[in-house]
């Protein structure tokens, strides 16, 4: 099998000059991580701040190198580059974008990790609304046309960083996909959507409540 795709050095350095905060500072801790394989996959989490996917990428580096959908307006120089090599590519958040979608796909069949974020936007003010809308179903659409896991995770914490954590995450088992391969594209992504959703609250509840297994 080969070898999953490596970090850039800026991801790398990054992870290195921060790991003894997140792990010393803010205490992050992980369980799950053999969940998420080898290959390439979607992970998908809950979304609390613009710093999820610092927690979510540490306990898998340097194994694994996460990529992320970075809106269109961040891509101008130097910044633009800075974005690429920390694992981002372009979306324009405005319109379904294809070629991010098309992107994304092609990471994850080159066998990287692409994160999302179903909830499709931070919650405001770290406060979940009364009444969820709909979850976005491109995590599930992009796992599905790939043909590579679904991976939930939860994560808590990163709504409190100004009082310095604790941040904690759990990586779930991938979600069932094998029986909805006879359903037309939209209603598969639909109930996979339906389970994936299911799949992060439960775990984003665990760790909210009780911390997981102490692994890093």
């Amino acid at each position: 099998m080969a070898h999953p795709p490596r970090p850039s050095w800026l991801y790398a350095l990054v992870a290195v000059l921060s790991w003894p905060v997140a792990f010393l500072v803010l205490r992050l801790r992980s369980s799950g991580r053999e969940n998420v394989p080898d290959g390439g996959c979607v992970l998908a989490a809950n979304h609390w701040s613009n710093f999820d996917p610092w927690p979510l990428g540490l306990p898998l580096f340097p194994r694994r190198f996460l990529r992320f959908m970075a809106k269109k307006e961040l891509f101008w120089p130097p910044l633009g580059w800075i974005v690429r090599s920390g694992g981002g590519f372009r979306v324009d958040r405005g319109r379904r974008d294809q070629r991010a979608i098309d992107t994304a796909v092609d990471l994850c069949r080159a066998g990287h990790v692409v994160v999302m974020f179903p909830e499709g936007t931070r919650r405001s003010k770290g406060i979940r609304k009364r009444h969820d809308a709909r979850w976005h179903t491109g995590a599930a659409r992009i796992a599905l046309e790939a043909g590579v896991p679904l991976v939930p995770a939860g994560i808590a914490g990163t709504e409190r960083l100004s009082r310095l954590g604790p941040l904690r995450v759990a990586y779930g088992p991938p979600i069932e996909t094998g029986d909805l391969e006879a359903l037309e594209e939209a209603e598969a992504a639909q109930v996979a959507t339906d389970r994936l959703r299911e799949a992060i609250t439960t775990l984003e509840r665990a760790v909210g409540s009780t911390p997981p297994e102490e692994e890093s």
